[in-house]
């Protein structure tokens, strides 16, 4: 399908990585482009363009470097293929351990409309839930009794509606529950644990993230904020050798913007 038109959502599509996303009855749900561009597409390129420059130190001979989004999605997905190959998974959407099936690992509105996120996957991190949760003593069905999961869904979700998310946070945030806000991108960047990691920089009044990973002796640094199409064409294009007058047919002929 190399000479057909796609995007993100065609090949995680094809891949078999959009249907396990959602909800129970409803679509499924596209993951931005997270998935097939970044995760499945460029993080695996990047990753094989090292992984054949270490191979081509050691051996002195290059290789190609095959990296298509479809695949990558589907290697994504390595996980939940063992988990169904072992019966833990199900093609029904929304019914299992970490596609909101189960009730601690879920998101859960507030009173304030805000939303907060729960992983409570292990039982010491369940325990924690029950109790911050004022659960705590009360007679409730197992944690991995799926036939309760939609009863107790309903359980906590009346629970967190009692309360604003500012108030959850000063219950829930720093315990062992897996527990933390739902975040907008407007407001993840004075989150105290983002402010202290640096997580996220500002560059000529443009906040973005910082890079990542970290490296203890070599330092990136990010000289200024994301370019709008066509911002730097001239200039590289200049450094690569083209004159004025190429430069200006090329966007004559919308080859560049």
């Amino acid at each position: 399908m190399a000479q057909a038109a796609g995007h993100d959502i065609n090949y995680i599509a094809l891949a078999g990585a959009l249907e396990p996303i959602g909800r129970k009855g409803q679509p499924p749900l596209p993951p931005l482009n997270l998935v097939g561009d970044f995760g499945g597409g460029g993080m695996l390129l990047a990753f094989g363009v090292l992984a054949g420059l270490l191979d081509a130190k050691r051996s002195g001979q290059g290789q190609v470097v095959d990296a298509a989004m479809v695949d990558g999605a589907a290697l994504l997905m390595s996980m939940f293929w063992g988990m169904r190959n072992a019966g833990f998974w199900s093609d029904e959407r929304g019914t299992n351990l970490l596609d909101t099936g189960a009730h601690f690992y879920e998101v859960y509105a507030c009173a304030d409309g805000k939303y907060i996120s729960l992983g409570s996957i292990e039982p010491q991190f369940y325990a924690e839930l029950l109790k911050l949760s004022g659960l705590e003593g009360e007679p409730l069905p197992a944690q991995m009794d799926r036939t309760q999961w939609p009863a107790m869904k309903e359980r906590l979700a009346g629970i967190f509606r009692a309360k604003t998310r500012d108030e959850w946070c000063r219950i829930m945030e720093g315990s062992d529950v897996c527990f933390a806000p739902v975040l907008a991108m407007s407001e993840a960047p004075s989150h105290p644990h983002n402010a202290i990691r640096k997580t996220f920089i500002e560059i000529a009044g443009q906040t973005q993230p910082a890079p990542a990973p970290r490296f203890s002796r070599t330092k990136p640094e990010v000289v200024r904020p994301p370019a709008h199409a066509g911002q730097h064409s001239a200039e590289v294009l200049g450094a690569w050798g083209f004159d004025e007058a190429e430069i200006r047919g090329l966007r004559e002929s919308k080859a560049i913007a």
